[in-house]
């Protein structure tokens, strides 16, 4: 191009920015023991961006050196995006800065408070004592005050739903603060429920660097949720008290691979047993149960979930639409078959928050040995912890 600036009048862009002639050749000057550009574009692909196409001078296997491109990219107002083309690499500057953002802790901190009541409340329905004194009430009075009087009881519950929520959670944070990216703390979710929550989020604020880093940031919450559940599960099932199963309906937890195998581990037999009798959780087995549970959730691989993550740096963004529509058909094909309709819930959120996908700024760099058999190892347990059926009622 003949003209010195270019503007971006791009409105999905919310400061105006300029190309210069001299602003492009002194990042070109910059990264050039790192990229040999062959030639320049300027607005393309949209006004108010360049490209770069030419090689790349640095060991892939060190991706660290694209650290440095982004540094010089940003100091002139820029974000690189390194891509790969007909065998030819391609730097796209793309018309905005990853600032670090202030972090918000009240709104964390005013959901943290609520879900504290509705956690007490699931663990003290989980309560032995609370349910004898249950059995007795007569009233829905009565069931109230007992439940009101007796909240303090699901601390158990409570404090150990936390602790595996909180490690799921600040997995992704600090692997997200580890690599530079913006995010906010963990957002936990109040819901009246036998699970007290509807589980916890944190809001990634900005694009990863390249596929380790999207598996670091995608597996990391997962598998510490996973080193704080196992500890918490086997101590419940190990306090739970194994008798036969009543002759009254009753609701049974789902079985998962990992949660069989635990309880196999704990009382040397399968549960429930043929003989009639289970083990009747308490309020740490419940948690920890509902840990793995969450954990088989997120994993799924669709999108923006955990396991959507993981599946996309094995296998591209491609599996992850071809995955799309069968795993929705598939969680609302057992939720039919199953009778369970917890799956409608997750496939309607499959639906909404599915079709979404992180794409790294380089595109270039692909995984190393380590992650891809940790990645791997992660696919393997999502596997393991999924509960096909999570609650089922049994009539005797």
């Amino acid at each position: 191009m003949d003209q010195e600036t270019t503007s971006n009048n791009n409105p999905g862009f919310p400061v105006p920015y300029e190309v210069s002639l001299d602003k492009v050749a002194h990042i070109r000057q910059e990264i050039s023991h790192l990229f040999s550009v062959a030639d320049t574009t300027y607005d393309y692909p949209d006004k108010g961006q360049f490209r770069f196409r030419g090689r790349i001078l640095y060991d892939l296997d060190q991706p660290h050196h694209f650290d440095e491109i982004m540094s010089v990219f940003d100091d002139a107002g820029f974000t690189p995006k390194l891509t790969e083309e007909n065998g030819r690499y391609i730097l796209t500057a793309l018309p905005f800065t990853i600032a670090e953002q202030e972090i918000n802790w009240v709104r964390p901190l005013v959901l943290f408070l609520l879900t504290i009541p509705t956690t007490l409340f699931a663990g003290t329905l989980g309560d032995s004592y609370v349910n004898s004194l249950l059995a007795e009430a007569t009233t829905g009075q009565e069931v109230f005050t007992t439940l009101a009087l007796n909240l303090w009881r699901g601390w158990p519950y409570m404090v150990s739903i936390f602790l595996i929520l909180g490690a799921h959670e600040f997995g992704h944070y600090f692997a997200s603060r580890y690599h530079n990216i913006p995010a906010s703390l963990p957002y936990f979710i109040p819901f009246p429920s036998v699970f007290g929550t509807m589980g916890a989020m944190i809001f990634q604020r900005g694009p990863t660097k390249n596929v380790r880093v999207q598996f670091d940031v995608g597996a990391s919450g997962p598998l510490a949720g996973l080193v704080v559940a196992v500890p918490i599960l086997i101590y419940g099932l190990s306090t739970s008290p194994l008798l036969p199963l009543p002759d009254v309906a009753y609701q049974l937890e789902g079985n998962s691979v990992l949660y069989a195998g635990v309880k196999y581990l704990v009382f040397g037999q399968f549960l429930p047993s043929a003989d009639g009798f289970d083990v009747f959780i308490n309020q740490y087995a419940w948690a920890g149960w509902t840990g793995l549970f969450v954990t088989g959730l997120n994993l799924l691989p669709i999108g923006q979930f955990d396991g959507g993550r993981v599946t996309q740096v094995l296998g591209g963004k491609e599996i992850l639409e071809q995955l799309h529509w069968p795993i929705i058909l598939g969680l609302m094909a057992m939720g039919f078959l199953l009778n369970a309709p917890t799956w409608y819930v997750f496939a309607l959120l499959a639906y909404l928050f599915g079709s979404s996908y992180d794409e790294p700024l380089d595109e270039v760099t692909q995984l190393d040995s380590t992650r891809r058999a940790l990645a791997i190892c992660t696919m393997v347990i999502f596997f393991l912890v999924f509960v096909p059926v999570p609650l089922m009622e049994v009539i005797p």
